[in-house]
């Protein structure tokens, strides 16, 4: 059979005819169009996956004997100036949620309770700092 001379013939009667534009949708722009052809995230997440690897956190360091008593020794002179309303600095270690590690963080302001038996500083903010993760006090308190 030789495709040169033979053709199918089933299409004469509409070849010819001119392109349908379609009276009720706008014609495409050719972006548009493109965009249609244009890759998709096949893999959801994946890129925020990546991200999170790629973030970095830090190690807890763990302070001494002489820091943690000297610690304790400046929780306790808070304690007793609780009614003075004592502003203090404290940096403290914050583990992060979803990975090991975490970051050290600073918290200022007015202590307004220590939680001896919930080991825990609350601020008047009402932000809790464990006393566990502090690694350093400093304010008005001495």
């Amino acid at each position: 059979m030789n495709m040169a001379h033979d053709y199918d013939h089933r299409y004469d009667d509409i070849i010819n005819l001119p392109h349908h534009v379609s009276a009720k949708r706008p014609r495409m722009s050719p972006q548009e169009r493109a965009a249609q052809f244009s890759p998709f995230a096949a893999l959801t997440g994946y890129s925020g996956e990546i991200e999170e690897t790629a973030r970095l956190t830090e190690r807890r360091a763990e302070p001494d004997e002489d820091i943690k008593a000297e610690l304790n020794a400046k929780l306790q002179s808070i304690a007793v100036r609780l009614s003075e309303k004592p502003i203090v600095s404290i940096t403290y270690f914050r583990p992060d949620g979803r990975k090991s590690g975490g970051a050290y963080q600073s918290a200022a302001g007015a202590v307004k309770k220590i939680d001896m038996y919930g080991r825990a500083v609350i601020m008047d903010d009402n932000s809790v700092i464990p006393i566990d993760s502090i690694i350093e006090i400093n304010g008005s308190f001495e």
